[in-house]
């Protein structure tokens, strides 16, 4: 299972459309929000499961602030990150890791792509698709097989 994770797209066409290729070859595509009316355009190229959430830029009352989801016998918590201060640090998000026992966490909002492992957590950021703070746009892919998880972050 290749699981796609990107965020913070900000309705930069020519970014989200450069994604197009990058993704083609995922499983599932997940969303992090700010903005989700970009799925809109992803979904013009990608065909497969699009998971999202809302992000501090979006109001939309249908996208949930974050929820938990099961891909590949894997529990993945999925949020934005800008209701647990993840500009500061990781704690108030591990708590809810540790709350709703996630194995993976995914979260945006920095624009700062980063990998952490934590007491057995994975803590996944895939920086930005359209605005970076850390030098280059990117994305992250997470491989799962049997028990193994393998994230990567791509620059693009």
């Amino acid at each position: 299972m290749r699981i796609g994770v990107i965020s913070d797209t900000h309705r930069i066409v020519s970014s989200i459309k450069r994604l197009e290729n990058e993704v083609s070859g995922v499983d599932v595509l997940i969303h992090l929000g700010d903005n989700v009316d970009d799925i809109l355009i992803i979904q013009k190229f990608y065909k497969g499961k699009i998971i999202n959430v809302k992000g501090n830029c979006d109001f939309s009352t249908i996208v949930p602030n974050d929820r938990v989801e099961e891909v590949s016998g894997k529990r993945i918590f999925v949020t934005h990150g800008h209701r647990y201060g993840v500009k500061e640090n990781l704690t108030k998000l591990r708590y809810k890791a540790l709350e709703t026992g996630a194995d993976i966490v995914l979260y945006g909002h920095t624009h700062i792509a980063k990998i952490d492992f934590l007491e057995g957590i994975w803590y996944i950021n895939p920086g930005s698709a359209s605005l970076p703070r850390d030098g280059a746009r990117s994305y992250a892919i997470i491989s799962i097989e049997k028990e193994s998880i393998e994230p990567n972050i791509i620059r693009f």
